[in-house]
């Protein structure tokens, strides 16, 4: 028997996992010489494409230079250089950037960030509001400011309480009136949230006008916030960063996943003038205390630097508009099958429900889907009764066949 313990893996139930050998373009191949289509982009990180060349190349170089630079006192050109072109290509106003390697770490620095300016400023303001069913990471910070439920029960007495607003319905009315309730309390410290998509939570979905709205009561009752685009970044969403449909800045933003293409781990959180001055100070009280072994690894630097030149210099967002009609035609086909039922997309990220009558995300039917689609040569990963197909911008029509057909040919 192996010796790893696997993630999200139940080991006293699940099949011994196939080991994979070899990875190209929207593809990963077996041991046993079977090619599976990477329909969830190897959860959610893989943009261009498996060993995307420009990115391994830079990878190569690299390493002939470089290998792990603390970053407490000391810089190299891979770090700055790839923090002046994230600045230049986020929303206006983030004008800083701290380094992480993960995405629940980039959302433990947001949160960090966002309490500490609130002390610096001499306010006693601590709440943190979050929306229903959302998903942060698996940190303590991270699963305090998530849903709550099997996945974190064990570990309650660790987690903070926070504020939760309801899911947008509809035009997302109650969402905005529940916040504008807690906003004006006057103890409101930031509002963290994934903006339009809710991954983890069953790839639930809100309309930009909801995302403009909150950021208008953030800024009527000053509160900080706080934008999770560790999924929705890097074109998930059919927009470089998910805010950009709303036209909204937040005050903090976090990345990741996307960042280097899914060659390598690296993450960032992008922080506002405001709340990098809060922290700049002759008193070394306020100095950031954060850090992680690996922050800004310049290995990793140099793969996300060739990533962002990716999407400087590619014809990206036709790209983008191109696979979210594929997606949307494929989606199209299912929504008027009567075993399926909510059919949402948002760029290129496709959902559905299957209809069952136990759903949430230990419904048995997940773990039977999933069994179909890799005897279908598909990976997909199902959220319970939810289905989903989030590809790396690689995929052919043909492949984008090959996932919707083995979702169409589950029979329950």
């Amino acid at each position: 028997m192996s010796a790893v313990w696997h993630p999200f893996f139940q080991h006293a139930t699940e099949p011994q996992p196939p080991q994979i050998t070899r990875t190209e373009g929207a593809y990963l191949e077996t041991a046993d010489g079977r090619r599976l289509l990477d329909g969830v982009s190897s959860w959610w990180v893989v943009t261009h494409g498996h060993r995307q060349p420009q990115i391994v190349q830079a990878i190569r170089e690299a390493t002939e230079s470089l290998d792990q630079v603390i970053f407490a006192g000391l810089t190299h050109a891979p770090a700055e250089e790839l923090a002046t072109e994230l600045v230049g290509m986020a929303p206006a106003g983030l004008d800083h950037v701290f380094y992480s390697d993960s995405g629940s770490t980039a959302v433990e620095v947001a949160l960090k960030m966002a309490l500490g300016y609130w002390r610096h400023e001499g306010d006693g303001r601590h709440r943190i509001a979050v929306i229903e069913d959302s998903y942060h990471g698996d940190t303590i910070g991270t699963m305090s400011v998530g849903e709550r439920g099997v996945f974190n029960a064990a570990y309650d007495p660790l987690m903070f309480a926070v504020d939760r607003l309801p899911f947008p319905a509809g035009d997302g009315q109650n969402t905005l009136d529940a916040f504008e309730t807690l906003a004006k309390s006057g103890q409101m410290a930031a509002l963290i949230l994934e903006p339009l998509v809710l991954g983890a939570g069953g790839m639930r979905m809100y309309p930009a006008t909801v995302l403009a709205g909150l950021r208008q009561t953030c800024d009527r009752h000053d509160v900080l916030l706080i934008a999770d685009e560790v999924m929705t970044g890097w074109g998930r969403t059919g927009r470089l960063w998910a805010c950009d449909h709303a036209g909204i800045a937040p005050d903090i933003m976090c990345t990741s996943k996307g960042l280097t293409g899914g060659v390598v781990p690296l993450a960032a959180t992008l922080a506002s003038a405001r709340i990098f001055d809060a922290h700049c100070s002759t008193d070394r009280t306020r100095t950031f205390y954060h850090s992680s072994s690996y922050t800004a690894n310049p290995i990793a630097c140099a793969a996300a630097l060739a990533q962002v030149r990716l999407w400087q210099d590619s014809p990206m967002q036709s790209r983008l508009d191109d696979l979210g009609a594929m997606q949307s035609a494929r989606l199209a086909r299912l929504a008027a099958d009567d075993r399926f039922e909510n059919p949402r997309q948002w760029g290129t990220i496709a959902a559905l429900d299957l209809k069952v009558r136990d759903g949430g995300y230990l419904a048995e039917t997940g773990p039977r889907m999933r069994a179909h689609f890799m005897e279908n040569g598909v990976l997909l990963r199902p959220l319970g009764n939810t289905v989903y197909v989030l590809p790396p911008y690689c995929v052919t029509e043909d492949d984008l066949d090959l996932a919707w057909d083995a979702i169409a040919s589950f029979q329950g």
